[in-house]
């Protein structure tokens, strides 16, 4: 049991106890690109929705695509942590709001990662992107839910 002040601490301290991490803004100096920007992912979607005070379920919820996107890059993240793979991690944005939700560069290689709840989505890998890294891999990974009743 936390007492008020150590849930205060907790609260606003949580990189403190390592719940969250920052993930830098991907550049290599193309002009458009955003450069100073981070996200942040918690390793536990509980704790993001503790914090959050929202327990609904998933499909009521408007944040959806946001969970999915944590679930998606904190899983990763425990992945390369427990198998000793080391790898740059980045997302990228531009001032347009383009944006790849996560990226990461190992060996020379990049590989960029959209993340999307919505199987409707037309979302797709921005071109600003693809021409600014040709050489980078591309993934677009849509949630697929199969019901078996």
């Amino acid at each position: 049991m936390f007492s008020c002040n150590q849930w205060d601490s907790f609260y606003f301290y949580p990189h403190a106890i390592r719940l969250e991490r920052y993930i830098k803004s991907f550049s290599r100096n193309v002009r458009n690109e955003l450069k100073k920007s981070r996200k942040i992912y918690f390793y536990d979607n509980g704790i993001r929705n503790a914090i959050l005070s929202n327990f609904s379920d998933i499909e009521l919820r408007p944040d959806k695509g946001a969970l999915w996107e944590n679930f998606l890059v904190s899983e990763r993240i425990k992945f390369l942590n427990n198998h000793q793979i080391y790898a740059n991690r980045y997302f990228w944005r531009t001032p347009q709001q383009q944006e790849i939700d996560y990226i990461e560069e190992k060996d020379g290689q990049i590989s960029a990662y959209e993340f999307k709840w919505n199987t409707n989505s037309k979302k797709k890998i921005p071109k600003t992107f693809v021409k600014a890294y040709p050489e980078s891999t591309t993934n677009l990974l849509i949630l697929i839910i199969i019901l078996i009743f």
